[in-house]
C-alpha cells in the first residue's frame, strides 16, 4: 500500500504547536508503519516561514506543485492567520486542492483560512475557544461548536486550538489504521488518545462577555464578584430595577442566553478557578460558588463542561514543585 501524502499548510507567524503536534503523530506513524504517512510542509511560493515563537520552519513545497492533490490537507493556524485567510493566492491553492483531496482539516484558527477559502459554508466546525464567537459573526453561513475538541463534517475535520492538533491527528490515524496504532502513539507523546471533556473547560468564558448596557454590565461584575448571592429572575429584576420578562429580553439580545444559564456557567467559572486553586473540599466550593450543594454543582460541570468537578480538579489544580 502506497503511503498516505499529509501536507501541513503553513505561513509566517503560524503556531509551532499547531504545526509540530499533528507532525509529531503522522510522524510517529509512519515510523511504526513504514506504508503509513509521508508528511510535508507546504506553503504558497514554497518559502520558508517563520512561526510566531520565532522558529524558521523548513517549507519542502510550494502549494502550486501539487496539481494532483493529496490524501490529507491540514491548515495550521496562529497570530498570522488573518494575513493568511486575506492572501488570495493562498487560498486559491487551498480551494483548488480541496477538490482534489480526501479531508482538509484546520488546527484552531486555521478554520478562518478554510473559512476565506468558502470551505466551511453550510458546515458544522470548531475553533479555538477564544475566536469561536468571532469565527461565528465574520462566517454566519458556518455553524461553530465552540465546546468540540475537533468536529467532523463530511470530508472537512477542523480542532479546536493549539494542542488538539494532536488530538486531530490521533483520530485521523486512528481512522486510517485502527485503534491499536492510535493508542500506541498517544501512549508514546504522554497524550490522551481521547481526551475527557470539550475546550469549555480550559476557557475564561465569564471574562469574555461585552454588553453595551451598563447595568448589565455592572450586574455581570456583581455575578463574578459574589456568584453565591442571589441571581434569581426575580433578583435580578429587582436589583435592574426592571420586569422578570424584561430581563429575560436583556440577556437574551446582549448575551444570547437565558439569565439561569448565564448564572450557572459564571458560577462553575468561580468553582473551576477554586478547585484550580485551593484545597477546599467539594462541597465547601460548591456552597461558596452558589451552587448549595456539591452534587448540583456535579451535574452543573457536566452539562457545561462534560467533566466532574473531581476530574476537572485532579487535571488543572496547581501543585507545588
Amino acid at each position: 500500500m502506497s503511503r498516505r501524502e499529509v501536507v501541513i499548510v503553513v505561513y509566517d507567524n503560524v503556531q509551532l504547536l499547531d504545526v509540530a503536534g499533528p507532525l509529531e503523530v503522522f510522524d510517529g506513524a509512519a515510523r511504526t508503519r513504514d506504508d503509513s504517512y509521508r508528511v510535508r510542509l507546504a506553503s504558497a511560493g514554497g518559502q520558508d516561514v517563520t512561526s510566531s515563537a520565532g522558529v524558521r520552519l523548513g517549507v519542502g513545497v510550494d502549494l502550486a506543485d501539487l496539481a494532483e492533490g493529496v490524501d490529507t490537507l491540514v491548515v495550521a493556524g496562529g497570530w498570522g492567520y488573518p494575513d493568511a485567510a486575506g492572501d488570495k493566492v493562498l487560498l486559491g491553492h487551498i480551494e483548488r486542492l480541496a477538490q482534489r483531496t480526501r479531508r482538509v482539516a484546520s488546527v484552531c484558527t486555521g478554520a478562518f483560512v478554510l473559512a476565506a477559502a468558502g470551505l466551511l459554508d453550510g458546515r458544522r466546525v470548531t475553533t479555538h475557544w477564544a475566536y469561536c464567537a468571532k469565527l461565528a459573526a465574520t462566517h454566519p453561513l458556518v455553524t461553530v461548536e465552540p465546546d468540540a475538541i475537533f468536529v467532523r463534517d463530511l470530508e472537512i475535520i477542523t480542532a479546536a486550538g493549539v494542542t488538539a492538533g494532536v488530538d486531530l491527528a490521533l483520530a485521523l490515524v486512528e481512522e486510517d489504521h485502527g485503534h491499536e496504532l492510535a493508542r500506541r502513539i498517544a501512549k508514546w507523546l504522554v497524550v490522551f488518545l481521547q481526551r475527557p471533556g470539550g475546550q469549555s473547560q480550559f476557557s475564561a468564558w465569564s471574562r469574555s462577555r461585552p454588553s453595551s448596557d451598563e447595568a448589565l454590565r455592572r450586574l455581570i461584575g456583581d455575578i463574578a464578584d459574589d456568584p453565591a448571592a442571589d441571581f434569581s429572575i426575580p433578583a435580578i429584576a429587582d436589583r435592574l430595577k426592571i420586569s422578570a420578562r424584561h430581563v429575560s429580553r436583556l440577556f437574551a439580545r446582549e448575551i444570547g442566553m437565558s439569565p439561569g444559564r448565564y448564572v450557572e456557567r459564571a458560577r462553575v467559572e468561580a468553582a473551576q478557578m477554586l478547585l484550580e486553586s485551593r484545597s477546599d473540599g467539594v462541597d465547601t466550593v460548591a456552597r461558596r460558588c452558589g451552587f448549595g450543594t456539591a452534587e448540583t454543582m456535579r451535574r452543573a460541570f457536566i452539562r457545561e463542561l462534560n467533566v466532574p468537578p473531581s476530574a476537572y480538579r485532579a487535571r488543572f489544580a496547581t501543585t507545588a514543585i
